[in-house]
């Protein structure tokens, strides 16, 4: 399965926020270069996880981002949904009947995955990463 880099970039930048100072904001421009992309395709990727209720927005001269939900809380498929959304990855051709075989599968595949994404929490990897 793949996702997009979109993905890539939202678990990481939540990680490192996961790993980061609670009570501290990061700026876009310190997220940016940390994960070597622009800050206006951060910003957006941002945007999505804010509108998640991941994390907020402190403005001022101090401002940036951090944490909005307990980060023991955050699990890899919230951070997932924010950015892709909820949808099948997979999706029978229209010509093939709604009781598809192997939509059946693919779906119930899917749900495991989630299941086990959702039990996943971004907090756990805190703790093996190097400091921020």
């Amino acid at each position: 399965m793949k996702y997009s880099k979109a993905t890539n970039y939202a678990l990481h930048i939540m990680l490192y926020l996961v790993a980061a100072a609670p009570d501290k904001p990061v700026g876009v421009q310190s997220l940016a270069e940390h994960q070597r992309v622009s800050p206006t395709y951060l910003s957006k990727i941002l945007t999505k996880l804010v509108k998640a209720g991941l994390i907020e927005s402190a403005s001022g001269a101090n401002g940036g981002y951090r944490l909005k939900r307990n980060k023991e809380e955050i699990s890899f498929l919230d951070i997932i949904h924010a950015i892709e959304g909820t949808t099948s990855l997979f999706q029978c051709s229209p010509d093939h009947p709604s009781e598809c075989l192997i939509q059946q599968e693919m779906v119930r595949a899917e749900q495991q995955m989630e299941q086990y994404l959702s039990n996943k929490k971004i907090s756990e990897l805190a703790g093996k990463i190097t400091a921020v």
